[in-house]
């Protein structure tokens, strides 16, 4: 019996769908990072930037600025406008130690005092270059509000005595913003194709994968099929030589037994004979159900009820109490009525042999389009561990039939009874 899970396309589709989301997180994930490591260099550009005005500057500053003179201030505002203002920078200042701005483009600006915070003193006092977005409601950025976002970059630089003053632009935020854009857009293309190279790439990978999956499923359930055509073959043959041979000539000497009883005068004899020509029948019954056992009745024609019949009578003789529980107008296609016999006996036949019950009892039913076989005994249970011991000791039969189930679509639970004593093993398939 094929699953309609067998089909190719089905988990290639799963995979594909998968394979779309993660790559579409992947990719959001991608373009995030993108994006900030954008943004971050178009930062360093305005650092690096501002790194160089300082050292042009730089050549031009002497004590002069820090005092007012005319000549230090025309000098350094002569570099500045041939070289510094221009796009993206706005504006300049220059600060002292004590928060005065000793040189501004913004004439007004010169002479005045505010505070630095804390990282433009660190900045002033050990070099480096910082950034950050303008406060523009600040009283020293008053004259700034017009441009609209700045962001502020800020590096030490040194009159020729060693005095350390504090040079700062104020660069447009979109400009800075835009160059990360601009740098985004140059990766994101890259990160797109790739991740499309690789669903290409993956997906015809996962559809041979799964082709090679479901053919080595289907070699493995030809094999299971042989085995199981071989076993009846075997079975049939061991039946048969039973049938043809024990069990005819039994059934001839308890029909002579049972004559020569009628003949003999002695009454004594005739009691013995005819007792023992039960006890041969009682025998020829036993191989008959024995025979039930090796090889199955032709469900087609018997019928599961039937079928299911001569083998919880196989219990009887071990005076093991059965009860069978089946709908006689339930019916199932064939490979359902053998998948269930198959179920049955082999959970009959751990019961027999493993759980030492005094009563079991078979159920048979539809539940919707499901058809269910139960089996429930009052016997030890199953001990934790039970499987793995049973497999190590070469008992696989419920394992393979577990195996045949799923193979069917089906499912096979086995766990403690109601109460926690016995076992109850449960088979559930399509009923077709």
């Amino acid at each position: 019996m094929r699953r309609s899970s067998d089909s190719v396309a089905r988990p290639v589709l799963a995979f594909a769908l998968i394979s779309l989301i993660a790559m579409g997180l992947v990719a959001t994930s991608g373009l995030f990072l993108i994006r900030r490591l954008a943004d971050e260099q178009a930062l360093n550009q305005a650092r690096h930037l501002t790194a160089l005005s300082s050292r042009v500057v730089q050549r031009q500053v002497d004590e002069g600025l820090i005092t007012g003179d005319a000549e230090s201030l025309s000098a350094v505002t002569s570099v500045t406008f041939d070289y510094i203002l221009y796009e993206p920078i706005l504006r300049v200042k220059i600060w002292s130690a004590e928060g005065q701005i000793v040189y501004s483009d913004e004439l007004r600006l010169l002479g005045r005092t505010y505070p630095l915070d804390a990282e433009e003193r660190r900045v002033l006092a050990e070099g480096g270059v910082a950034a950050e977005v303008s406060d523009l409601q600040a009283p020293e950025n008053s004259f700034e509000r017009g441009f609209g976002e700045l962001m502020e970059v800020y590096t030490q630089i040194k009159t020729p005595d060693g005095t350390p003053l504090l040079f700062e632009t104020y660069q447009r935020r979109s400009s800075i913003v835009g160059n990360g854009r601009a740098l985004a857009g140059r990766f994101t293309p890259v990160l797109v194709v790739t991740l499309v190279a690789l669903a290409l790439l993956l997906i015809p990978l996962a559809w041979a994968l799964a082709r090679r999956v479901r053919q080595t499923q289907s070699e493995r359930q030809s094999l299971m099929q042989r085995v199981i055509q071989s076993s009846d073959i075997e079975r049939r043959r061991i039946a048969g030589d039973l049938h043809d041979g024990p069990v005819q000539e039994l059934s001839g000497l308890s029909m002579q037994l049972s004559a020569a009883a009628e003949t003999v005068a002695d009454p004594a004899a005739s009691a013995a004979l005819r007792t023992s020509a039960s006890a041969v029948r009682g025998t020829v019954k036993t191989l008959r159900s024995a025979i039930v056992g090796v090889y199955p009745p032709n469900l087609q024609h018997a019928g599961l009820p039937a079928a299911l019949s001569d083998l919880v009578a196989r219990l009887e003789r071990d005076e093991t109490h059965t009860t069978l529980d089946i709908d006689p107008g339930v019916r199932f296609p064939p490979t359902v009525d053998e998948l269930l016999y198959r179920a049955c006996q082999e959970m009959l036949r751990n019961v027999e042999e493993h759980a030492a019950a005094s009563a079991v009892h078979v159920t048979v039913r539809r539940e919707g389009d499901r058809a269910v076989l139960e089996v429930r005994d009052d016997g030890e249970g199953i001990a934790p561990g039970a499987a793995a011991h049973a497999r190590e000791g070469g008992h696989m039969g419920l394992e393979i039939l577990g195996d045949l189930v799923r193979d069917a679509g089906g499912q096979l639970t086995a766990g403690p009874g109601d109460g926690g004593s016995g076992t109850v093993a449960r088979v559930e398939v399509a009923a077709g």
